[in-house]
């Protein structure tokens, strides 16, 4: 059996911290990333040619998905289809605590905001 292990703080040698990106580990066709923000972050808008799926785990956040806005909470998924604009912020109190699992063995990002 073939198969990869590794702890999420040994990704930071990848380049940043908390990005998984599937191409780095054999022939891995997905990446995702570790959401971990503070009251007010977020990434501005983007799209991707692939489906993207948010599993928010704490907290709370604000997502614009193409024209639509969505508040959503721990527990939540919410799935982008590819090409879709999109973007969140961290609209809770506290920590924003998700994984951002991209369809892709690595991240394309068309950024759409300064």
């Amino acid at each position: 059996m073939n198969y990869t292990y590794l702890h999420k703080d040994e990704l930071s040698r990848y380049g940043t911290p908390n990005e998984f990106q599937g191409y780095q580990h054999g022939d891995t066709n997905i990446s995702c990333i570790w959401v971990e923000l503070p009251p007010g972050g977020g990434p501005r808008l983007h799209k991707h040619p692939y489906e993207e799926v948010f599993m928010v785990q704490e907290g709370q956040a604000t997502f614009t998905v193409g024209s639509d806005t969505l508040e959503v909470k721990a527990g939540s998924i919410v799935i982008v289809p590819a090409g879709v604009p999109h973007k969140f912020i961290n609209s809770g109190e506290g920590l924003l605590r998700q994984v951002d699992i991209h369809a892709s063995p690595r991240f394309i990002t068309e950024w759409l905001e300064d």
